[in-house]
C-alpha cells in the first residue's frame, strides 16, 4: 500500500495516546498466568498485541470483549498452561516471542511449538535460549537461533544471570522463569532498560527487589492481579512529538501517555537538542513502584541542535533512534548514536534502512557499525521510501513527508497497523483533515 504525505501546515490539537504496546503484550501474558479473571482497559488493538491475545487462548487462557474496550482475561494459573492445538503463532511480536518462552519453560512435561512470519523469522532467539538452557529448560531451535523453535518444559533451578546486552526482553523472560524455578533468579543489567515486567509482577504480589543493576525474584505459589489500565504508548506518540517538533507554527498536547522513566530517553534527547517540551516525567532511576506514571505532554516547534547520543541512553530510547536520525536531517551541526547495533535485529536492520531511506530522500547520513551520523542540511527534499514491513519506518516516512519541501511517499505503509492501526488517521487530525 502506498500513501503520500505532502509537506504540512501547522498541526494542532490535542491527542490520546495510542494504547502501550509493550505494557499490552505483559498485560495479557500475566493476566494468563493468574487464576482469577483480570479486567482489563485500554488494551492496544493491534496486529502485534492481538498475536499475544491469540497465544494466550490457545494456552488455554479465556479472553472476553466486553462495552467500551473493557476486557477480562481468565488465566490458567501460573503452573497450568494447556498444551497447544499445533505452532503458536508469534506473527510480527517480537516482544511475545521471546517473553512466553520464560513462562512455558518452568512446566515440566509440556511442549510447545512458537513460529512467527518472515520477519520473526530472521531475529534471534539464542540470547534466550542461552540463560533459560542454564535454568534447566530445553530449547530446540533452528540453526540453534532461530524460529521455528520448541519450548520443553522442564524443573528449573534459579540462577544468576548478566545480561550481554540492555534488553528488557531477555530480562523479563529470565524473570518469568524465575517464578517457576527453585531458589532466587537474578539478572544483572548492562545499562537500565523498560521495567513494566518489574512493575507489573509487584502488581501480582511478587517480591522484585532491585539493588543497583541487579534484579531479583523468587519462586511463586501463584500470581494475583486485579484490574489493569494500560496507559499511552510514548514509542507511539513519538512520531506525533517528532511532526509538531519539525513542522513551523505546531503546537500539540498528547494525553494520557505513560511517563515511566525507563521509556522516555527519546524525550530527554529530543530537550537536548532544543525542542520544547512541557509535561511531568518520572524521574530517572525512580523507586520501583507498582504504578505506571502518566503525563500531559505539551509540544511545540522549535529550532534543533544536533546532539550525540552514547551506548547508555540507547536501550531507553530503541525504538526511536530512526526519529532521532530524522530530526538530525533538521538540526544545525552533526548528530551522532553509538552503540545502538541492537536496531540490527529489529523487524528489519533498522540501521541500514533508517539510512538509506533518509538518503534517499536527501538526507546526508552515513551508517555505522553499532550507529549513524547525520549532517544537518536544514531539511530534506523528499522522495520515496519503502517500510520493509516495519512498522516503525513507515511512520518515520509519513514524518519526513510533513516536514519535507517536495513530499514523501511510503511504500508499505500497511505496516504502521502492526503497532499502531490508527496513525493515519490521527495524524490528519492533527493537521485539521
Amino acid at each position: 500500500m502506498r500513501r503520500r504525505f505532502e509537506p504540512s501546515g501547522p498541526l494542532k490539537g490535542t491527542l490520546t495516546a495510542p494504547a502501550d504496546k509493550s505494557l499490552s503484550h505483559r498485560a495479557a501474558l500475566l493476566a494468563a498466568m493468574t487464576s482469577d479473571p483480570v479486567r482489563v482497559t485500554g488494551y492496544l488493538d493491534a496486529a502485534d498485541t492481538n498475536s499475544t491475545l491469540a497465544a494466550v487462548q490457545a494456552l488455554g487462557a479465556l479472553v472476553e470483549h466486553g462495552p467500551d474496550g473493557v476486557m477480562t482475561i481468565r488465566g490458567t494459573g501460573l503452573r497450568a498452561a494447556a498444551p497447544a492445538a499445533g505452532v503458536i503463532d508469534v506473527g510480527n511480536a517480537g516482544t511475545l516471542m521471546r517473553l512466553l518462552p520464560g513462562w512455558l519453560a518452568g512446566q515440566p512435561g509440556g511442549s510447545w511449538t512458537l513460529d512467527g512470519d518472515e520477519s520473526i523469522r530472521r531475529r534471534p532467539v539464542d540470547r534466550i535460549a542461552e540463560p533459560l538452557r542454564a535454568m534447566g529448560a530445553r530449547i530446540d531451535a533452528r540453526e540453534d537461533r532461530f524460529a521455528p523453535f520448541t519450548v520443553s518444559g522442564s524443573p528449573l533451578q534459579g540462577i544468576e544471570y548478566a545480561l550481554p546486552v540492555a534488553s528488557a526482553q531477555i530480562k523479563s523472560c529470565v524473570l518469568l522463569a524465575g517464578l517457576l524455578a527453585g531458589g532466587e533468579t537474578s539478572v544483572i543489567e548492562p545499562e537500565p532498560s523498560r521495567d513494566h515486567t518489574e512493575r507489573l509482577l509487584l502488581r501480582c504480589g511478587v517480591t522484585v527487589t532491585r539493588e543497583g543493576a541487579r534484579i531479583s525474584v523468587c519462586p511463586q505459589d501463584e500470581l494475583e492481579l486485579r484490574d489493569l489500565h494500560v496507559p499511552g504508548d510514548p514509542s507511539s506518540a513519538a512520531f506525533h512529538v517528532a511532526a509538531a517538533v519539525l513542522v513551523p507554527g505546531s503546537r500539540i498536547v498528547i494525553e494520557d501517555m505513560a511517563a515511566n522513566w525507563t521509556r522516555v530517553g527519546f524525550l530527554r534527547i529530543l530537550e537536548r537538542m532544543g525542542a520544547v517540551l512541557v509535561g511531568e516525567l518520572e524521574p530517572a532511576g525512580a523507586e520501583l513502584s507498582p504504578d505506571e506514571p502518566v503525563t500531559e505532554l505539551d509540544v511545540a516547534h522549535g529550532a534543533l541542535v544536533g546532539t550525540t547520543v552514547e551506548a547508555g541512553e540507547v536501550p531507553l530510547a530503541i525504538d526511536e533512534l530512526p526519529l532521532v536520525a530524522l530530526l538530525g536531517c533538521f538540526a544545525e551541526g552533526e548528530t551522532v548514536v553509538r552503540g545502538a547495533q541492537e536496531l540490527r535485529v529489529k523487524e528489519t536492520d533498522r540501521i541500514a534502512t533508517v539510512v538509506d531511506g533518509l538518503r534517499g530522500l536527501g538526507a546526508e547520513i552515513e551508517a555505522t557499525p553499532d550507529g549513524f551520523v547525520v549532517q544537518g542540511t536544514g531539511g530534506l527534499r523528499g522522495g520515496t521510501i519503502a517500510s520493509h514491513g516495519d512498522h516503525r519506518l513507515a511512520m518515520l516516512g509519513a514524518v519526513a513527508g510533513l516536514a519535507s519541501r517536495d513530499g514523501v511517499e511510503v511504500d508499505g505503509m500497511e505496516a504502521a497497523a502492526v503497532s499502531y492501526p490508527g496513525f493515519e488517521a490521527d495524524l490528519a487530525g492533527l493537521r485539521g483533515r
